[in-house]
């Protein structure tokens, strides 16, 4: 081991090691957010054929990425094989590459992004009033998604439901006809349509997503110092 630092070496294990527990941190909190019931449903069962999850789909494929070149990195630095650390390196830099062009893409098509939610939810109304299996599993995700955020409808409230708001009525009920109530067809249902809820909890995914990016670049410009570092150790042995 003459010529390679033995602290230096095992540090790139060390932190390759947690590099691989973060790549798979990053693809469960995606996957969780992709297959999260808070408006999963409501946002992909319209007509439109955009994606809202396209972010975190390309973070499931970030992580999964990651676990590969921690595993990579792991393996280069305890064999000192120059060969795993420069494909960890090249990998690792296209990634935070391929991060930041996503996040100027990002911050430009913002407003882009939300005129196509928009589109989306208010498209979605149609489906509320429709009956029999054609957007029943839209139908079926708003009315949990109403019942657990004490909201009603997507833009309108209650009417947005059309003929099927008495068979849906249970998951918009007031218990209490306080201010947050209004009364629609002689029953009390929440004053609060959907709409904003929604976009809520669009933005919270948004800002987890965001979070998990930034503190995985710090992570990742570590990363390719220690790696490259180790490398000219090994070439200079």
């Amino acid at each position: 081991m003459a010529g390679v630092s033995g602290c230096l070496k095992y540090s790139m294990f060390i932190f390759n090691f947690l590099f691989w527990l973060c790549g798979t941190l990053i693809l469960g909190i995606a996957i969780w957010i992709r297959v999260s019931k808070d408006g999963n449903e409501v946002f992909s069962a319209g007509n439109s054929d955009v994606n809202p999850f396209i972010a975190t789909n390309i973070l499931i494929a970030v992580g999964a990425i990651i676990m590969i070149l921690g595993f990579l990195g792991c393996c280069g630095a305890v064999k000192e094989s120059r060969c795993m650390l420069l494909l960890f390196f090249i990998g690792l830099l296209l990634i935070l590459l391929l991060q930041v062009a996503a996040g100027i893409l990002g911050a430009t098509s913002k407003s882009e992004t939300k005129r196509i939610l928009n589109e989306t939810l208010y498209e979605n109304v149609k489906v509320l009033m429709e009956t029999g299996d054609s957007g029943k599993k839209f139908r079926e995700a708003m009315t949990t998604f109403q019942k657990k955020f004490e909201c009603c409808g997507l833009v309108n409230g209650a009417a947005d439901w059309g003929s099927n708001f008495d068979s849906i009525y249970e998951s918009c009920a007031c218990v209490n006809s306080s201010r947050n109530c209004i009364s629609y067809k002689s029953k009390y249902v929440y004053k609060e349509t959907c709409i904003s809820l929604i976009k809520e909890s669009v933005e919270k995914h948004i800002f987890i997503v965001i979070g998990i990016a930034f503190g995985l670049a710090v992570i990742e410009i570590l990363g390719l110092v220690f790696s490259m570092v180790l490398y000219c150790q090994i070439g200079n042995k």
